[in-house]
């Protein structure tokens, strides 16, 4: 089986994903823009071939790549990235080579355009939130008169809570149309509840092989626009509503043979889109979560998702066992322009036995993760909660 993986190196920490497939007896052919030399050795021991590209931005030189490595190794059975930035060019790649596992260039517009997702919600019997496709200020402020402000306004093809805004007056919205970008956004009611998700390993029947979720504690937006500090967890027990909600919304959208992450909202209080406590709609994303998430979701859950993945991929099952324990997993983001009453030393010391993992997250993820992160494990909700107090109290 030939698979290319396109941008292998980034997040530094998706070598795993190759990792993993080589030892299922996979041919790992990677496609990136960082030199060879610059490859972890982790990652050049999983690849069977790099192919080195001036930018991965150029659709034209990524294509003679995978025309390459087709001609130099027969088939090219899978394409993926498992990365948001690159959904669209995988479909691209996968449409031009015909190769059939995964989604093709007609599945983006309901899996990568928010306006286009909500009718599959819908279709699982899920609710979304009352949405306009930005034209022109008339058009916003007729609808911000049928659902009141504060409305929150995204790109409709967009990465993360990257340029996305709460306008809460009038002056905040003649603001957003004085520098109006030249691309589609979505006006979108404010919704006042927390962000949980589904997170899954499915199958090519549509069957997840392995189910699990975060709770983010923090508005994304308010990170990236406020600087604030990042934290989530992941779940120790996925509640049974979000389990639920997320199988519908994999068989609504038609999900095979994929590593998903699906966002939800837990309202806080009674709203026109439901009531308190309910779970409605955020928006869908056909890749894992980002950043050290997939790791998290090994602390969690005393598993490996790399190789539940990469089992997938070859085998279209779990070889992995059931039993392990389960944990909370909380993720934490400080700030470098931050002062913090206990300082790094101070962290590492007092959660030696907790802390999984820290290092310092690479700057362009920065604005939404921080700057230096920590993440650790705890049998309780409260042994969690005082480390991130703890993690975030201010000098």
């Amino acid at each position: 089986m030939n698979v290319i993986f396109i941008s292998p190196n980034f997040p530094t920490n998706y070598w795993r994903f190759c990792k993993e497939l080589k030892n299922n007896g996979v041919n790992v052919l990677g496609i990136g823009d960082a030199p060879y030399n610059e490859l972890t050795p982790e990652l050049k021991g999983a690849l069977c071939e790099y192919y080195k590209v001036g930018s991965l931005e150029n659709y034209d030189e990524v294509y003679r790549g995978v025309a390459f490595l087709a001609f130099k190794h027969g088939r090219i059975d899978w394409i993926e990235s498992n990365n948001e930035y690159w959904l669209e060019r995988d479909a691209m790649l996968r449409t031009d080579f015909n190769v059939c596992s995964g989604f093709q260039n007609k599945d983006m517009d309901r899996i990568k355009y928010k306006s286009g997702m909500k009718k599959y919600y819908e279709k699982a019997g899920i609710p979304v939130a009352r949405y306009y496709l930005v034209k022109d200020i008339e058009g916003a402020r007729a609808f911000i008169k049928e659902v009141g402000y504060p409305v929150i306004v995204k790109p409709d093809n967009g990465v993360g809570a990257n340029d996305t805004y709460k306008l809460k007056c009038d002056a905040d919205l003649d603001q957003f149309f004085a520098n109006f970008p030249p691309v589609q956004y979505i006006m979108e009611e404010f919704i006042d509840g927390l962000i949980c998700s589904y997170d899954a390993i499915i199958d090519s029947n549509g069957n997840p092989l392995f189910e699990t979720g975060n709770v983010t504690m923090s508005s994304v937006m308010d990170i990236v626009n406020n600087g604030d500090d990042s934290y989530y967890y992941i779940v120790q027990q996925l509640q049974d509503d979000v389990r639920d909600a997320g199988r519908r919304t994999v068989k609504s959208f038609g999900v095979k043979s994929r590593f998903v992450h699906f966002e939800f909202f837990r309202l806080l209080s009674d709203q026109a889109i439901g009531k308190k406590g309910e779970v409605v709609a955020l928006e869908v994303n056909m890749r894992p979560c980002g950043g050290f998430s997939p790791d998290m979701m090994n602390f969690a859950n005393s598993t490996d998702v790399y190789k539940l993945w990469a089992d997938m991929i070859v085998y279209d099952k779990k070889l992995l066992p059931d039993g392990g324990e389960k944990y909370f997993c909380p993720f934490g983001g400080r700030r470098d322009n931050r002062a913090y009453a206990h300082t790094h030393e101070d962290v590492l010391n007092k959660y030696a036995g907790a802390l999984c993992m820290e290092t310092r997250m690479p700057d362009v993820l920065a604005p939404a993760m921080g700057n230096q992160i920590y993440i650790a494990k705890f049998k309780t909700e409260d042994e969690m909660k005082e480390f991130y107090d703890y993690l975030c109290q201010r000098a």
